[in-house]
């Protein structure tokens, strides 16, 4: 059985693996988890001689299949207690996260399987991130940032790339949430940011650090 820190671990390499498709380095590991360079080596060695992970000197570290699967049933059971806090809570979508990241280390899968199915087996988190099933399968959405859309095309927000409580708050004030539509109807040349289209609101300013972290789909 995995250790909170051990699982944690392995949550940290899949996403900055980009779910596995590249090694990462020990220095990396170390910023994420906020951990010295050195502890990261042991961990990694530990994690390596129980199969979950695989390493290479000079090459970094990426999650074996094993690791993959341990994995994903973290990071879906993360996403099943955020919609269980905002569905059934009512908690705010920028104050879930951290309550979250202690109730994913619950044991069970006999909860989490009545869970999901309490839920009304959803697809996607508070934050539009996909929910992996039971199994590990896990349907990625095509979603780009606002800044990669063109001027007065009308796109729908279905995620957002940072889940941190401020920018979370932040658009709660401005009014944009999962399901807003955005029109662009200017782009400042000077500092990137934007002149948008709420649909159902006054037209407002955004910044291009809020752009980049709004994902949309058409």
């Amino acid at each position: 059985m995995l250790s909170y820190a051990e699982e944690n671990y392995l949550k940290a390499i899949y996403h900055l693996s980009d779910s596995g498709r590249h090694s990462v380095g020990t220095n990396a590991i170390s910023e994420v988890l906020k951990t010295k360079p050195a502890s990261v080596s042991d961990m990694i060695k530990r994690l390596s001689d129980k199969g979950y992970v695989s390493y290479k000197k000079y090459k970094g570290v990426n999650v074996a299949i094993k690791g993959k699967k341990a994995a994903l049933q973290v990071i879906r059971k993360h996403r099943l207690w955020e919609v269980f806090l905002v569905d059934k809570l009512h908690f705010n979508w920028d104050e879930v996260h951290d309550i979250a990241e202690q109730l994913e280390h619950i044991k069970s899968p006999l909860l989490v399987k009545k869970l999901d199915a309490f839920l009304g087996f959803p697809k996607i988190d508070p934050h539009g991130d996909p929910i992996p099933d039971e199994n590990g399968e896990i349907i990625v959405g095509k979603k780009v940032p606002l800044t990669d859309v063109a001027l007065h095309k009308q796109v729908m927000v279905t995620g957002v790339e940072s889940s941190e409580s401020d920018f979370l708050s932040h658009l709660d004030k401005i009014n944009i949430t999962l399901g807003t539509k955005i029109t662009i109807l200017d782009i400042n040349n000077f500092d990137g940011s934007m002149h948008v289209d709420i649909q159902g609101h006054p037209t407002l300013f955004i910044s291009k650090q809020v752009a980049d972290n709004l994902l949309v789909t058409e």
